[in-house]
């Protein structure tokens, strides 16, 4: 069931004392989640960029990059499923995508489950092309989709 919109929705960097609430996302969204401690350590490092979105003053979702010169490789996106259907997936991939352009990133890439179609979907819609595959790439097995947005300044101006 999609929950009702009725707190103000806010993006901020995360904290390490964000930990806990990331990881507690990160459980309700993945089989294979990551723990409070690698999320504790993801933002104590000065080479990532990861992204709180709130409901009030509940964390409902995140999204993290790691930052490699001028390009970003997103390592996580999740909405706590409770609050999906909102187009929020969009508001904070968009969201990192000019925090990125802010730090002079010119490039990201992502691996995304090709059985993902609206993962898939929200990628391509902000500009991410596939350019293969890697096989066996997640714990189940399945492959990952490779995907890139490149020339980053020129797609800000259509977001």
């Amino acid at each position: 069931m999609v929950q009702e919109l009725k707190e103000e929705i806010t993006i901020r960097t995360m904290t390490p004392e964000d930990a806990k609430e990331v990881a507690e996302v990160e459980k309700a969204c993945f089989a294979y989640p990551w723990s409070r401690e690698s999320f504790w350590a993801e933002a104590s490092n000065p080479s990532t960029l990861y992204l709180v979105i709130l409901a009030g003053e509940k964390i409902i979702g995140y999204m993290g990059a790691w930052l490699i010169g001028d390009e970003a490789h997103i390592t996580n996106v999740a909405i706590t499923p409770a609050y999906q259907g909102h187009h929020l997936g969009r508001t904070l991939v968009s969201n990192m995508l000019h925090c990125c352009h802010e730090r002079e990133i010119t490039s990201l890439t992502l691996e995304v489950r090709p059985s993902n179609a609206p993962a898939k979907a929200l990628y391509e819609g902000l500009g991410f092309r596939s350019v293969g595959q890697r096989p066996h790439y997640y714990e189940d097995g399945e492959a990952a989709e490779i995907m890139w947005l490149t020339k980053l300044p020129e797609h800000i101006q259509k977001l």
